[in-house]
């Protein structure tokens, strides 16, 4: 069986993400599920695990991994770091051609890396296996809820980013307090929905059907989580089909409105391409309830108008005004608070860590290590030693254009 030498390498965009592919307890468990393999970690003075934590699993902490054949992190690489010739694994945002990532392709392909992407790790049917969703979810509904409190003036949340793990996060949402009259809804299936789901299972709130939520009137605080079937609708009025949905979405237009109308707080999870009908538009916020956005997806000047701009931890609220469309005050009475943290799970790093490294052991590490029958890697493949984009990815050519030789 082939032998891997694997570098953990230090994250080095700015600002800092203080995330690991794995935490030091998981690399100990590797080299003992995958005999094969010895885990480098690079030093580092930023990540939530600190260099020592790893060394106490026996792990050797260096500088310098070169003598690696595999070299993971979490987010991009910084393009003058990366060592010619090596298998890189990170989530590299250059898929759908992202303008500030062009030169990181062209310098992995300038020194002919093999670049595998998180991001198209898949099994046989196409569903993706590993990813933060699940803790952007957890997050992002718990900002909501604290954005809520802020908002109504009824109750204080700390920051996520502010707590030590999720055990104190959920410590905190004993504080949460709302009206009998508090309407929430949930978009989004897949990791990101369930791992908000997460967070509203934690919470005296009712669950209702879509159509309870528009119809019934309660006395106490209730949510619904809709499916994509429940917003948007055939623009001929022809019965919702979620494949032609993916296949033709300019055939769709959305009814969300009528959500909007009924909700305090919207709780936004879904998936969105450019492709599809903008959700919530300006006009629709006219006749609008919603006093808190708490936007997971984050996709600026996309399916949700409020949404037009991220914001950060430092500062992950700020204010839309739907009658000018501008920011303005989140506390002016009449104007939406909006959380659009683009990158949630940050904010809870030990814990997102763990979890995204119990998915590489579980669901990738296998076909990286041993037998890929599925040939999860090759098709997560973006370039190869050769210099070459493999040829799922030939589409980024116009992209990349022409990459001089070393």
């Amino acid at each position: 069986m082939k032998s891997y030498k694997v570098g953990i390498a230090r994250e080095g965009k700015v600002p800092p993400d203080f995330r690991v592919p794995l935490t030091p307890e998981q690399c100990s468990l590797v080299q003992v599920k995958f005999p094969n393999v010895e885990i480098i970690v690079q030093n580092s003075p930023i990540r939530t695990f600190s260099d020592a934590e790893y060394e106490a699993q026996g792990i050797r902490v260096q500088e310098d991994l070169s003598e690696c054949d595999i070299i993971m992190g979490v987010k991009e690489f910084i393009p003058e770091t990366l060592i010619p010739n090596k298998t890189y694994i990170f989530f590299s945002h250059t898929l759908k051609k992202q303008p500030y990532n062009k030169n990181l392709l062209r310098t992995v392909l300038q020194k002919k890396i093999r670049l595998i992407d998180y991001e198209v790790m898949k099994n046989r049917i196409g569903k993706r296996l590993i990813g933060f969703g699940r803790y952007a979810g957890i997050v992002g509904c718990y900002n909501g809820f604290r954005t809520l409190g802020l908002k109504s003036q009824s109750y204080r949340l700390l920051k996520a980013s502010e707590c030590e793990n999720r055990i104190q996060l959920e410590e905190e949402l004993k504080n949460v307090k709302l009206a009998n009259t508090c309407k929430i809804v949930l978009t989004g299936g897949g990791r990101v929905g369930y791992g908000a789901r997460e967070i509203l299972d934690l919470l005296p709130i009712l669950e209702v059907t879509p159509e309870e939520f528009l119809t019934v009137k309660f006395d106490q605080p209730v949510f619904t989580h809709l499916g994509l079937e429940d917003y948007y609708a055939r623009k001929d009025g022809a019965e919702f089909d979620k494949s032609e949905f993916y296949s033709n979405p300019e055939k769709f237009k959305s009814i969300f409105e009528k959500y909007a109308k009924e909700a305090d707080m919207f709780v936004a999870g879904h998936y969105w391409s450019e492709n599809s009908p903008v959700i919530l538009s300006k006009e629709a916020l006219k006749d609008s309830r919603l006093i808190v956005l708490a936007d997971i997806s984050c996709d600026i000047d996309g399916p949700l108008a409020p949404t037009i701009k991220p914001s950060t931890i430092e500062n992950p609220i700020y204010g839309y005004n739907p009658k000018t469309g501008l920011e303005d005050s989140f506390l002016t009475n009449g104007n939406i608070a909006v959380m659009a943290v683009d990158n949630l799970p940050c904010e809870l790093p030990k814990d997102a860590s763990e979890d995204f490294g119990n998915e590489l052991i579980r669901s990738i590490f296998p076909a990286l290590f041993v037998e890929d029958p599925d040939d999860i890697i090759g098709r997560a493949s973006e370039t190869t030693f050769e210099g070459e984009l493999t040829e799922k990815f030939a589409y980024l050519s116009d992209y990349v254009g022409a990459v001089p030789n070393n």
